[in-house]
């Protein structure tokens, strides 16, 4: 009789544990900094760009809300992935095709872009300089429309921007 309880408790615990798992699992659509994607195929390259969209919401960004001199994960939540499907130049500089953590260190006049190796990962929190596949620099610029949600854009010509609030950064994938 014992055996049976035990054996009738585990189960039940068992079956609790897995409906909590299941009603853990969250909506991402429904986060404040909703999950995004934008892919495009230029030239023989396929580029897609997985994030999620921070808004606003009245606050300073730039040397504020992300720092400037300190790596950003250039979204919200997980970390940006980057993924091309063919080798390929960013601004020149020779990259393999793959899936990429895609991280900024912004600054007033300069930004570096990163590749990294990683690409799942939770914010820049684990982020390892030593994965680095490329760092390129970048200039931002003013934006000519004001975005209260980050957005990544992908031109037929290969320009890559990360565009929020009233900057914008670009790259070139060709």
């Amino acid at each position: 009789m014992k055996k049976e309880k035990l054996l009738i408790l585990l189960i039940t615990l068992f079956v609790v544990l897995i409906q909590d798992e299941t009603f853990c699992q969250q909506d991402k659509s429904q986060r404040p900094s909703p999950p995004a994607e934008v892919a495009k195929q230029t030239g023989l390259t396929t580029v897609t760009i997985n994030y999620s969209q921070p808004s606003v919401k009245s606050r300073k960004i730039w040397g504020d809300l992300v720092p400037f001199g300190e790596v950003w994960r250039a979204g919200a939540n997980e970390a940006t992935t980057f993924k091309i499907d063919k080798d390929s130049k960013i601004n020149g500089n020779a990259l393999i095709a793959g899936k990429y953590g895609f991280f900024v260190i912004p600054n007033e006049k300069e930004w570096t872009l990163i590749f990294n190796k990683n690409p799942d990962q939770w914010g820049a929190f684990s982020y390892d300089e030593k994965q680095d596949a490329l760092r390129i620099s970048a200039k931002p610029s003013q934006s000519s429309v004001y975005n209260e949600k980050l957005i990544y854009t992908i031109q037929d010509d290969g320009t890559v921007t990360l565009a929020w609030e009233n900057l914008q950064v670009s790259f070139t994938v060709k």
